[in-house]
């Protein structure tokens, strides 16, 4: 009989640090016999019952993101070794509880001392042989600093024991965030299925060997940073070799790594925004900087060569009244809802960037003088991608407006056969409308100072489009003439 033991969370909740001190004699001072901090090297996490953790100890990622509470609970009746094991079923993607499980376990404590050990183990089977998505430690619900994880961890129908390396054991002097996991269905047809997880602890194996620790997915980049703007050092993590021959792969989070800059003069400090990535800023109008970082004493694979290019190529300011406007994309007015900014039809669709359909992220934040920053799309590989409202968000109706503007820098040299077309879609369902207008090469040659061409195209020029009352996207197609551009303040407006 399977017992469902659930404890819904917030995804972000910082969790309060108890410091103990303890004395080796109450008769002498403080600051003579006070030693460092020291919390629990307890190893154990699950074996029959939740060690440290108090019985509700699986807190649920946020079910509004599709966490399913009702797929986790301990099992009674299968077990690795003694009586208990826990039990996730996962269900199919299309339960209306939600289609993923996941959450993490957390120390109740003030934290766990895991300096002493070199690994995260446990042992788990499958009803088939599907896949957990992820799988780690580090995440509390607060910082989570010292995140490992690893993905797609393939399950048998027999106990297996699974490892999960410890990059630097001695960062680890006061973690709470003792297991991570997240499964969903799509390793097994989008149908459910069952795992199950026993004898979770932390181990020191000692026959562990890091094969090499990388940046930036191990590859050697090279980009163009214009003063002030961020550069980004993701794609961190390590692969190590296993005692029984197989290599694992983890993603590890940059507080394990040291950066390093070779030019002082071109990139800044190094930092961390709010997604927990390390950047650095480019601080120098000229010269060149290579980023390197080491995982202990070891140097990681990849590299970032930064060339300072000086001030970035800013888009015009729009200067119309707001009232006049109504904007799909831009910081100069407040932007109507947005579903997308990369819809991405997929297989004929090839256009990166517009941080895929994710309009609260674009592609590059360009820094204003005053320190403002100004928000703009580059479209990369651009065969045809589109701004979409509808769906998830209302259709827009743009009745009375006149015109659209457009801001674009194409980033390539433009020959007389590149155009870029504009098409308007109005409608939804199966059958919407479009017009569109075509943007000739000798059109786009006309440029500013920093390389933009701005457009104030008539409604009128677009034959055939009706029922502005709904508009649904604005497409940017290219037939891959044009493979590079940069897209900025999208909106409607009238005189």
């Amino acid at each position: 009989m399977k017992n469902k033991k659930n404890n819904k969370s917030k995804f972000l909740n910082y969790s309060a640090i108890a410091l103990m001190i303890f004395f080796v004699s109450c008769d002498r001072d403080i600051s003579d016999e006070s030693v460092n901090a020291t919390y629990a090297n307890t190893a154990n996490i699950y074996t029959d019952a939740p060690v440290g953790l108090t019985d509700a100890f699986f807190e649920s990622f946020d079910p509004a993101s599709g966490a399913n509470t009702q797929a986790f609970g301990t099992d009674n009746a299968v077990a690795h070794s003694g009586s208990s094991s826990i039990r996730i079923d996962v269900p199919a993607t299309n339960d209306p509880d939600g289609g993923y499980v996941g959450g993490v376990f957390r120390d109740r404590g003030n934290g766990r001392n895991l300096t002493g050990y070199d690994a995260l183990t446990f042992w788990a089977k499958g009803s088939t042989t599907a896949k957990i998505a992820t799988v780690g430690f580090g995440n509390d619900f607060g910082l989570s600093k010292y995140l490992v994880t690893a993905n797609n961890i393939q399950l048998t129908t027999n106990w297996k024991k699974y490892i999960i390396p410890i990059p630097d054991p001695s960062k680890l002097t006061q973690e709470k965030g003792m297991f991570i996991f997240s499964a969903d269905a799509t390793s097994n047809s989008n149908n459910g299925f069952t795992f199950w997880i026993d004898d979770l602890r932390f181990e020191k194996l000692g026959n562990i060997s890091l094969l090499y620790p990388y940046i930036l997915n191990a590859e050697n980049r090279t980009v163009n940073g214009y003063i002030g703007a961020s550069q980004v050092i993701n794609q961190l993590g390590a692969k190590y070799n296993l005692d029984n021959g197989q290599n694992q792969t983890i993603n590890v989070a940059p507080a394990y790594f040291n950066f390093s800059s070779t030019n002082s003069s071109v990139t800044g400090p190094f930092e961390t925004n709010s997604a927990g990535d390390t950047f650095t800023r480019v601080i120098g109008s000229t010269g060149s900087a290579v980023v390197t970082a080491q995982l202990g004493t070891t140097l990681a694979q990849g590299s970032l060569t930064i060339n300072a290019v000086g001030a970035f190529p800013q888009s015009p300011i729009p200067t119309r009244l707001a009232s006049k406007v109504t904007s799909i994309f831009s910081d100069a007015y407040t932007n109507v809802p947005v579903r997308h900014y990369n819809g991405f039809f997929a297989p004929y669709q090839t256009t990166q960037g517009g941080a895929g359909s994710n309009p609260f992220n674009v592609d590059i934040q360009a820094p204003f003088p005053d320190g403002s920053i100004n928000n703009i799309i580059n479209y990369t590989q651009l065969n045809f991608v589109s701004m979409g409202m509808y769906e998830t968000v209302s259709t827009v109706n743009i009745t009375g407006r006149t015109h659209i503007h457009l801001d674009i820098n194409v980033r390539e040299t433009i020959i007389p056969a590149d155009y870029i077309k504009i098409q308007i879609e109005t409608g939804t369902g199966s059958t919407p409308t479009s017009a569109s207008y075509t943007i000739n090469a000798a059109a786009l040659n006309i440029k500013d100072a920093n390389g933009w061409t701005t457009l104030d195209i008539p409604l009128s020029s677009f034959p055939g489009l009706t029922n502005i009352a709904n508009v649904g996207q604005v497409f940017f197609i290219s037939d891959a003439t044009i493979a590079n551009i940069w897209v900025d303040n999208v909106y409607f407006y009238n005189n």
